[in-house]
């Protein structure tokens, strides 16, 4: 997947935003102002930190040994680095993408979650 593929998908969900509150490298997206998913613009492959149920991480990176493994310079139990340019399916990316948003919307205050559904 590449990185405007990435980016694309990750906009058209409701209530995000992009920006680079770290450095000029690292693309991060938002809903209602909490993380769910970062992207480094700069690293070979391309990867991206994508959040995960627990059970989900430990059954992902048994499955795509080296191509999703613990979350770089995040909670290793919740977060994952996933490749997105190479053997991964498409179809499962954007599923993870899907489940990292949901975890994040499902997480949210009552009052933020019906700001969110009056957008």
């Amino acid at each position: 997947m590449h990185i405007e593929t990435f980016r694309d998908y990750c906009l058209q969900k409701k209530g995000v935003t992009e920006s680079f509150p770290f450095d000029n490298d690292t693309l991060v997206f938002k809903v209602m102002n909490k993380m769910f998913a970062l992207a480094s613009l700069e690293r070979q492959p391309l990867t991206a930190n994508l959040k995960c149920d627990p059970e989900r991480s430990l059954e992902l990176r048994a499955e795509y040994d080296g191509l999703i493994i613990p979350g770089y310079h995040m909670n290793k139990q919740h977060w994952n680095t996933v490749t997105l340019e190479g053997p991964i399916p498409t179809k499962l990316l954007y599923e993870l993408i899907d489940h990292s948003y949901q975890l994040i919307v499902d997480s949210l205050p009552k009052k933020v979650k019906e700001e969110l559904a009056n957008l």
